[in-house]
C-alpha cells in the first residue's frame, strides 16, 4: 500500500453529536463578503433558505433550487449516499437537502450484522453544504454489508457496501461525465441508471461536471445525486471535480491562488471563495481514500489525489487541473480568448515554456510511488477530468470556426503532458477521463506514434452544453498501420499542439437538436485480470439493454492488453534472470538519469528486461514491489 502523508485540520466547527450542529441561520454570508462570487454562493441552500428572496429571473438556478427544496417531502430529506472502501477503511458520505431549524442535524450510521441493525457511529451535518461523513476503520472487505442512515426520526436511506470483488476475473467500471441540466424531457436519468444496472459495474467513476449550476453548487450536487442515487448506493463511487462543479467555465488551478475571474478565469486559480471550494470538495470527494499527501494548497484548499484498489485493479485518482498553469499572463493571446488558438502562424514550441505545470511535482511523485506498488494489484488505470491531447477539431457548433488548439485540454503544456503519460506508461496503466463531451479512444504517442498508453474519453451523459467534433480539415485518413473499423478518420495524427495521437474511434454528434443523435452516453470498461486484457465499450444513452438493444457507438468495443500501454521499441535486453514468484514485480531504473523506466508484473519463470537506452540499469524484483536487486550496472545486449 502506498504510504500516505496525512495532515489533519478541521474542516468546519460544529457541536458534539447531540442532535443539532452549530448552524447559524441568521448568517446570510457563510462564505464571506469579500467578492461578488462570495455573495452569490449557494444562495438557495444557506441561511433561511425557506424564505429565500430570489434575485434572478424565472430561469435562474437559485429560483429552481429554492422551489425544489421547498417542495421536498421531509421524510426524503436524507437524499443519497456514496462510499468507497480500501485497505480496511470504509468512507461514506451522506447528503441531505437543506434542513429546517427544528429538524435533526445528526445522522446515525447503522450496519446490518447477523440480521440486526447495529448503530456504529453518528456524525453532525456539515454546514454549509448539508453533507455528513463517516469513517469506519478495520473494515472487513470480504462481506456484503447493508447500511442504513437515519436523520433522527425524520428520514432514512439504505444501501449496501459490497464485498470487494477480488474473486472476479473481470472488474467492470462505469465511466461517466458532463451531466448537463439542459434536458427537461429526460431529467431523471432513469434510462441511464437502468442500463448501468444491466452492466452491474463494480465501480462508478464520474469524471467531473456532475453539475453545471455554478454558484448554486448544493442544488446541482443534489440534483445529480438524486438522479444516480439508486445505482451509487450499493457500489463504490468516485467523483472528481471539474470546472463547472466549482463555478467555472474553465479552470486552471495554479496551486489554489485567487482568480479575478477575468476572461473566463483564464488568469488561473479559483474565482469562488476558498470555503465554497472546500464545501464542494467535501461533498463530492470526502468519501475517497485518504489523499496521498493531504497538505493543503493556497487559501487552505484541500487535495484529494489518491489511489483506490477495487478487486485487484488499482486506480490513480488525479486532479489534473488543480496545479495546472493558466494561459493568461503566461503566453500571448492567439485567438478569440486566451485558451483558444486560431492563429495559423503560431509556434507550437512557443507555448510550451519552461516552468509551466500540468499535474505538478506532487502528483508526479504520487504516480511514481503508485507505479512501484503492486500489493494486491493485477492491473492499473488512471482517472482524471480531461484528455492528455486535443482530439477535437470543431468546437461549439458544427458550422463554427475551427480551433487549431485548445489549451483547456491536458495536451497543454506539452512537456508536462509527456511527463504525465510517461508516468502512466511505466505502470502499464490506461487512462479514463471525460470533459470533452465527444467520445474518443486514442493511443498516445510521446516520442513517436503509438509508444504511449491507451485512453478513453467517455461521452457526455447529456451533450447539450457544448458540442465538439473530430473532423480533420483535409479529411485524410491518418498515417501508420491501418486501424480499421467503421470510422473514416482514424490512424496517426498530430493534434493542434503537436502531440502525437492515434485515433482509434470517435462518436461525432449527428444532430445535436435531436436527442438520440447528439452523442449522449457513457463508457463501460472491463479489466480482465488473468489475461491483462482491457476492453473499452461506448454506449449511447437512448438504448434499452434489457430489451436486447445492444448496439454500441460505431468503432467500439476496443480491446488491448496492459503491456500495450507501453509501446516503446527496445534497443536491447539485459541478461535473462530467474524469477522467484509467479507474477513477479519487475522494476527497472536508469542509473544515469535516476528515472524509473517501468514497474509491472510479468508471468513465467524468467525475464530478460527490455531497455530503451544503452545506459547502465538496475533491475529489482519482488512479490509486491521491486525490493531485491538482481542486476546492477547492466547494459543491454
Amino acid at each position: 500500500m502506498i504510504k500516505r502523508i496525512i495532515v489533519f485540520f478541521t474542516l468546519i466547527t460544529s457541536s458534539a453529536a447531540t442532535g443539532y450542529s452549530a448552524i447559524d441561520y441568521s448568517d446570510p454570508a457563510p462564505f464571506g463578503t469579500e467578492t461578488t462570487y462570495a455573495s452569490e454562493s449557494d444562495n438557495a441552500a444557506i441561511g433561511q433558505w425557506w424564505n429565500v428572496k430570489l434575485k434572478r429571473g424565472l430561469t435562474g438556478y437559485d429560483q429552481r433550487a429554492s422551489k425544489w427544496f421547498q417542495s421536498i417531502d421531509r421524510d426524503q430529506a436524507l437524499a443519497f449516499a456514496l462510499y468507497t472502501q480500501d485497505h480496511g477503511v470504509l468512507k461514506l458520505t451522506a447528503q441531505c437537502f437543506p434542513l429546517l431549524p427544528d429538524e435533526p442535524k445528526v445522522v446515525t450510521l447503522q450496519l446490518k450484522v447477523d440480521g440486526k441493525w447495529i448503530s456504529v457511529d453518528e456524525e453532525p451535518i456539515q454546514y454549509p453544504g448539508w453533507s455528513v461523513h463517516f469513517r469506519v476503520d478495520d473494515w472487513d472487505s470480504s462481506k456484503n454489508v447493508p447500511y442504513r442512515l437515519s436523520l433522527g426520526n425524520l428520514s432514512e436511506f439504505e444501501g449496501l457496501v459490497r464485498a470487494d470483488p477480488t474473486n472476479k476475473d473481470t472488474i467492470v467500471i462505469g465511466s461517466l461525465n458532463c451531466n448537463s441540466p439542459v434536458d427537461k424531457e429526460f431529467d431523471t436519468r432513469k434510462q441511464t441508471v437502468d442500463n448501468l444496472k444491466y452492466h452491474d459495474p463494480d465501480l462508478l467513476f464520474f469524471a467531473g461536471d456532475q453539475n453545471y449550476t455554478h454558484d448554486e453548487a448544493t442544488y446541482g450536487w443534489l440534483q445529480f445525486g438524486v438522479q444516480f442515487a439508486d445505482i451509487m448506493k450499493d457500489r463504490p463511487t468516485i467523483c472528481i471535480l471539474d470546472d463547472h462543479d466549482v463555478g467555472h467555465p474553465n479552470i486552471w488551478g495554479e496551486g489554489g491562488k485567487v482568480s479575478s475571474g477575468i476572461k473566463g478565469a483564464s488568469d488561473g486559480g479559483y474565482m469562488f471563495p476558498a470555503s465554497f471550494v472546500q464545501m464542494v470538495e467535501r461533498q463530492q470527494t470526502w468519501n475517497l481514500p485518504d489523499p496521498y499527501d493531504a497538505t493543503p494548497i493556497e487559501q487552505g484548499i484541500g487535495v484529494y489525489y489518491t489511489d483506490l484498489n477495487v478487486g485487484g485493479v488499482s486506480f490513480a485518482i488525479l486532479e489534473d487541473r488543480k496545479f495546472k498553469s493558466a494561459p493568461l499572463g503566461n503566453i500571448p493571446e492567439m485567438g478569440p480568448r486566451p485558451d483558444h488558438i486560431t492563429d495559423p502562424s503560431y509556434d507550437r514550441a512557443a507555448v510550451d515554456l519552461p516552468g509551466l505545470k500540468l499535474l505538478g511535482e506532487r502528483q508526479l511523485d504520487f504516480l511514481d510511488a503508485w507505479a512501484r506498488d503492486w500489493s494486491g494489484i493485477s492491473m492499473k488505470a488512471a482517472l482524471s477530468q480531461t484528455a492528455f491531447c486535443g482530439a477535437v477539431h470543431i468546437h461549439g457548433n458544427e458550422d463554427a470556426s475551427r480551433l487549431l488548439a485548445d489549451l483547456d485540454c491536458n495536451g497543454w503544456p506539452q512537456t508536462p503532458r509527456n511527463e504525465a503519460l510517461r508516468a502512466l506508461r511505466r505502470a502499464h496503466a490506461s487512462h479514463l477521463c471525460g470533459d470533452q463531451h465527444l467520445a474518443v479512444t486514442v493511443r498516445h504517442g510521446i516520442d513517436y506514434y503509438r509508444d504511449g498508453p491507451y485512453a478513453f474519453t467517455a461521452p457526455a451523459i447529456v451533450n447539450t452544453i457544448y458540442g465538439r467534433w473530430w473532423h480533420p480539415e483535409d479529411e485524410e485518413v491518418g498515417g501508420g498501420s491501418p486501424v480499421g473499423g467503421p470510422n473514416k478518420w482514424v490512424g496517426d495524427y498530430e493534434d493542434g499542439l503537436g502531440n502525437k495521437i492515434t485515433m482509434l474511434a470517435y462518436a461525432n454528434p449527428e444532430d445535436r437538436k435531436v436527442r438520440e443523435k447528439r452523442g449522449d452516453g457513457y463508457g463501460i470498461v472491463r479489466f480482465h485480470k488473468p489475461s491483462g486484457k482491457t476492453t473499452f465499450e461506448c454506449w449511447p444513452r437512448f438504448v434499452d439493454l434489457s430489451a436486447g438493444d445492444a448496439a454500441q457507438y460505431p468503432g467500439w468495443p476496443i480491446s488491448f492488453f496492459a503491456s500495450d500501454n507501453d509501446g516503446r521499441k527496445p534497443v536491447g535486453y539485459l541478461q535473462t534472470v530467474d524469477l522467484p514468484y509467479s507474477n513477479t514485480v519487475v522494476e527497472l531504473t536508469n542509473e544515469a538519469t535516476g528515472e524509473l523506466v517501468y514497474s509491472h508484473k510479468v508471468g513465467g519463470i524468467s525475464f530478460a528486461a527490455p531497455v530503451y537506452t544503452m545506459d547502465k540499469h538496475t533491475l529489482k524484483v519482488g512479490k509486491t514491489r521491486g525490493d531485491l536487486v538482481v542486476l546492477q550496472g547492466a547494459t543491454g545486449n
